[in-house]
């Protein structure tokens, strides 16, 4: 397949591979966070 015929949505290698750049953003964010504030995730948003 071409480039522009592959999906952009469900589960292809482009959609996996954003999945997972993401999900390492979120947790490099929430661990700088949690080490900045000294407070964990869960007692940032109340729990």
């Amino acid at each position: 397949m071409t480039t522009s015929t592959q999906s952009k949505f469900g589960f292809s290698n482009f959609a996996e591979t954003w999945n997972g750049r993401l999900a390492m953003l979120g947790f490099v964010i929430g661990l700088g966070t949690e080490l900045l504030t000294g407070q964990g995730i869960l007692s940032q948003i109340g729990f």
